[in-house]
C-alpha cells in the first residue's frame, strides 16, 4: 500500500490531541511519535514506539488517545512500516480495550479502544496472510484481542490461514487467536494439535488452549506438556499472557476450577516437572509449584517431596535450582524433612549458606537461632528472615540467650541508615523483656539513633529497671532536635503515663506545621493526633490548634490529608469525650467517592467512628456507614462500626451473612472474621456455620493476595480461627 506522507501528516496534525489524554496527561506529544514512528529513523521510531507504549498503552491500560492513535497506527502498519511492531501495539490497545458491560461502560475509554481496532479489522485480517512471518503471527495475536464481536468476521479467516500455514510459531499464535474468539469452534481442531505429531509450538500453543477453553484435562495433555518441557523455551517467541510462563498459567488455571481431578492432575504434573532431568524444566516448575502452594490448601503436603528434593540437592541433577530454597520455606511445616539437609547446607560460606540458612528459619526457627547466632553478620537474608521479613512470610525466631549476645555486638556497630538496626529493633521488640539483657546496650545507642530506639526500650523493659529505662527516656525527651525528642516523650508517656514533656512537643510540632498542606505537614499533624489521643483529656490544651489542622469543608482532601483528619476527628473525641465534633468529620471521610483507591483511608475512618460509641451525636453517621456494606472491602468495618454506633443496626443475621459474602469473596477475610468473633456466638445461625465451616475446610485458599511469602501463612492463621469460631459454637 502506498503511503501519502503529506497528507498522513495533515490529518495527524489536525486532530486536537493536546485536548485529550493519555496516561500522562495531555496527548499532546502523541503526534510527534506517531510521526517518529512512520519515519526513516529506526533509532528514534524505536524510541517513538516506546514511549507510545508508556503513554497509550501503559502497563495494559488504555486511554482516550489509544483510541484515536489506533487509525494513524493502522495506515503506517498498511504501508508495510515496522509493521510487526505496529500491529502488535495495536493489538495490545485491543487487549487493553473491553466490550460495553459491567466492566466497562458504553462510553468508556476502555469500549472506544476495542471498536477502534475492530474498525481496522480489515487490515489485521490482510496482514495475517501476509507473505513476512513476523507480519502474520503479530496481525494473528492481534486479531485474537479484538474480542467475540469480531469474531464471525475473523474466525474464518484465522481457520483457513491455520489449514495452509507452515510456520509453527504462526500456526500456534493462529490457533491461539481462534481459541480466543471461538472457544467452542475451535476446541477440536487444539484437541487434535495436541498429538505428537504437531510441532512443539503448536503443540503447546494447543495444550494451552485447551486449558484455556475449558476442556478436561487428560492424559494426552498431562504427556504433552511433561514432553515439551520446559515450557518456556517453547512460548519465548509467543505473545500474550502465557509467554514465559506457561507451566504456571496451567497450572494456575486448573488450580482455579477448584475440582479434586483438576486438583490431581496439576500435582501431578507439577511433581513430574519437578523431577525432570532438565535444570531449566526444574526451576520453572519450582515457580509454578511455589504458586500451587499459595492457591491449594492441599498443594504444599502434596508437593513437599518433590520440591525438598529439588532444594536439597538439585532434583535429578547438579546445581542448586534457583529459587528452590524460598519455595522450601513457604512449605510451613511440611518442609520440616528438609531440616537437617537445610542446617548442613546453612554451613556453606557466602550466599548459598546464607540462603539455606534462611530456608531454616521458616522449617525450624529453634535451630537457625543457634546458627545464626556464630555468624549474623555474614548472613544478611537469614538474618532479614529471623527479625520478621516480609509482614507473616516467616517466623521471628524465638528468644535465643546465644543470638541475644550476637544482636548485642551487632548494636553497637549497625549503620545508623542502614536496615541491619531496623531488624535488630523489630527482633528485639518480639523478644520482649526476655531480651531485657540488651538494655545497656541500646541505652548506649539511644543518643545515635533517638527515632527508632525508644519504642523498643519500652518493648523491652521489665518492671523492674522501669526508672532507669524512664530517667534515659526523660534525659532524651528535654534536649535536643525537636523530631528526636519527640519519639522519647512518646516512649516516656507509654512507658510511665508522664506526658509533662510530650505536650509542649506536640503543640510544638503543630505550631511548625501551621496549615500546611505538603506531605511532611500533614504528617506531622496525623502523628500529634495520635499521641494526643494517647494522652487523653489531659490533652485539653490542645483542642485549638487541632481544631486548625482540620482541612476546611469542601476540601477537595488527598489520601494522608484524609487521614490526618480522621486522626484529628479521633483525638477530639478522645479529648472532649464528645461526639458532636468529630462525627461529622468522619462522616465526610466516609462519604468519599472514590472508595477503590482509599480504602485504608476509609477504614481508618471507620474504626474511628466505631470509637465514638452508641451516642445521640453519632447518629448521623449510620446511613454512610450503611453505603460502605454494598462494598465487600469496607463490609467489615462497616458493621463493626455500626454495631458499635447503633446495636442493631444491621441485624446480626444479617450482618453475618454479609461478613461471610465478604470472607467468601476473599476481599477481606482476615477482617470479616475478626467482625464476626465480634459479633459473638448468636449471630451465626446454622446456614452461617455451615458456610464457616466449608469456608475453613475447601480446598482453595481464602486468603489470595498479599507480600511475597505471606499467603499461605495468612490463610493458615485464617484457617485456624474459623475452626476455633465454628468449634466455639
Amino acid at each position: 500500500m502506498d503511503f501519502d506522507r503529506a497528507r498522513f501528516l495533515a490529518e495527524l496534525d489536525a486532530q486536537p490531541w493536546a485536548s485529550r489524554t493519555h496516561a500522562y496527561g495531555s496527548a499532546e506529544d502523541v503526534p510527534d511519535c506517531l510521526r517518529a514512528l512512520a519515519g526513516d529513523d529506526d533509532a528514534v521510531a524505536e524510541e517513538a514506539l516506546s514511549e507510545l507504549y508508556g503513554s497509550i498503552l501503559h502497563q495494559g491500560s488504555v486511554y482516550e488517545a489509544s483510541a484515536k492513535a489506533v487509525p494513524f497506527l493502522a495506515r503506517i502498519a498498511a504501508a508495510g512500516i515496522r509493521a510487526p511492531d505496529v500491529l502488535l501495539l495495536i493489538g495490545g490497545i485491543a487487549e487493553g480495550g473491553a466490550e460495553p458491560g459491567a466492566r466497562a461502560p458504553e462510553e468508556s475509554d476502555e469500549v472506544a479502544c476495542r471498536r477502534a481496532v475492530v474498525a481496522q479489522l480489515p487490515l489485521l485480517l490482510a496482514s495475517v496472510v501476509d507473505e513476512d512471518r513476523a507480519v502474520r503471527q503479530s496481525a494473528a495475536w492481534a486479531v485474537g484481542a479484538t474480542g467475540r464481536a469480531a469474531a464471525d468476521s475473523a474466525v474464518p479467516v484465522l481457520r483457513d490461514r491455520f489449514a495452509v500455514e507452515s510456520d509453527p510459531l504462526v500456526r500456534a499464535e493462529l490457533l491461539s487467536a481462534m481459541a480466543r474468539l471461538d472457544p467452542e469452534g475451535t476446541a477440536a481442531a487444539a484437541t487434535e494439535a495436541v498429538g505428537p505429531d504437531s510441532p512443539p509450538e503448536v503443540r503447546m500453543a494447543a495444550v494451552l488452549a485447551c486449558v484455556d477453553i475449558g476442556l478436561p484435562w487428560t492424559r494426552a495433555h498431562q504427556e504433552a506438556a511433561l514432553a515439551l518441557l520446559p515450557l518456556d523455551r517453547l512460548v519465548a517467541d509467543r505473545f500474550g499472557l502465557a509467554r514465559n510462563e506457561a507451566l504456571h498459567h496451567i497450572t494456575l488455571t486448573l488450580l482455579t476450577r477448584d475440582t479434586e481431578a483438576d486438583r490431581e492432575a496439576v500435582f501431578a504434573l507439577l511433581d513430574g516437572a519437578l523431577r525432570s532431568d532438565d535444570p531449566e524444566a526444574r526451576a520453572e516448575a519450582v515457580w509454578a509449584a511455589t504458586a500451587a502452594c499459595e492457591l491449594s490448601r492441599s498443594a504444599p503436603a502434596r508437593l513437599a517431596p518433590a520440591l525438598m528434593a529439588v532444594a536439597v540437592d538439585g532434583g535429578a541433577g547438579a546445581g542448586e535450582v534457583p529459587g528452590s530454597l524460598s519455595a522450601v520455606a513457604k512449605l510451613g511445616p511440611y518442609g520440616a524433612p528438609a531440616a537437617d539437609a537445610l542446617a548442613v547446607r546453612a554451613a556453606d560460606e557466602g550466599d548459598a549458606g546464607d540462603r539455606a540458612l534462611e530456608a531454616l528459619v521458616a522449617v525450624d526457627p529453634v535451630r537457625a537461632a543457634l546458627l545464626l547466632a556464630r555468624d549474623p553478620e555474614g548472613r544478611p537474608r537469614a538474618l532479614g528472615a529471623a527479625c520478621g521479613g516480609p509482614v507473616g512470610s516467616s517466623p521471628v525466631v524465638p528468644y535465643d540467650s546465644e543470638l541475644l549476645v550476637a544482636v548485642r555486638r551487632l548494636l553497637a556497630t549497625a549503620d545508623p541508615d542502614g536496615r541491619t538496626l531496623l531488624r535488630l529493633a523489630a527482633l528485639l521488640t518480639a523478644w520482649g523483656p526476655d531480651a531485657a539483657a540488651a538494655l545497656p546496650d541500646l541505652l548506649a545507642a539511644l543518643p545515635a539513633h533517638p527515632r527508632l530506639l525508644p519504642k523498643v526500650l519500652v518493648a523491652v523493659c521489665p518492671p523492674d529497671h522501669r526508672t532507669e529505662v524512664a530517667d534515659a527516656l526523660r534525659k532524651h525527651a528535654s534536649a535536643g532536635p525537636a523530631d528526636d525528642r519527640f519519639e522519647a516523650a512518646r516512649a516516656l508517656h507509654h512507658l510511665t503515663g508522664d506526658h509533662g514533656l510530650l505536650l509542649p512537643l506536640l503543640a510544638e510540632r503543630l505550631a511548625q506545621a501551621g496549615g500546611g498542606t505538603g506531605n511532611g505537614a500533614v504528617e506531622a499533624v496525623r502523628e500529634v493526633a495520635a499521641a494526643a489521643a494517647a494522652v487523653g483529656p489531659a490533652a485539653a490544651s490542645l483542642l485549638p490548634a487541632l481544631r486548625a489542622a482540620l482541612q476546611a469543608p469542601g476540601t477537595d482532601r488527598n489520601i494522608p490529608q484524609m487521614d490526618a483528619d480522621t486522626a484529628v476527628a479521633a483525638a477530639l473525641h478522645r479529648i472532649t469525650g464528645d461526639a458532636a465534633e468529630a462525627a461529622p468529620v468522619l462522616a465526610g471521610i466516609l462519604s468519599d467517592s472514590e472508595p477503590l483507591w482509599r480504602r485504608w483511608t476509609v477504614i481508618r475512618a471507620t474504626r474511628a467512628a466505631a470509637a465514638l460509641g452508641p451516642v445521640a451525636a453519632a447518629r448521623p453517621l449510620v446511613p454512610v456507614l450503611t453505603a460502605l456494606l454494598t462494598d465487600p472491602e469496607q463490609v467489615p468495618s462497616a458493621v463493626l462500626a455500626l454495631h458499635a454506633i447503633a446495636p442493631g443496626e444491621p441485624d446480626i443475621r444479617q450482618a453475618a451473612g454479609l461478613l461471610l459474602d465478604a470472607a467468601e469473596a476473599g476481599v477481606a477475610p482476615a477482617e470479616a472474621m475478626d467482625a464476626l468473633v465480634a459479633l459473638g456466638a448468636d449471630a451465626l445461625s446454622d446456614e452461617h456455620r455451615a458456610r464457616l465451616t466449608a469456608l475453613g475446610e475447601r480446598d482453595r485458599r481464602v486468603v489470595s493476595s498479599g507480600l511475597d511469602g505471606t499467603i499461605a501463612a495468612a490463610d493458615e492463621r485464617l484457617r485456624a480461627r474459623i475452626r476455633a469460631a465454628v468449634s466455639r459454637g
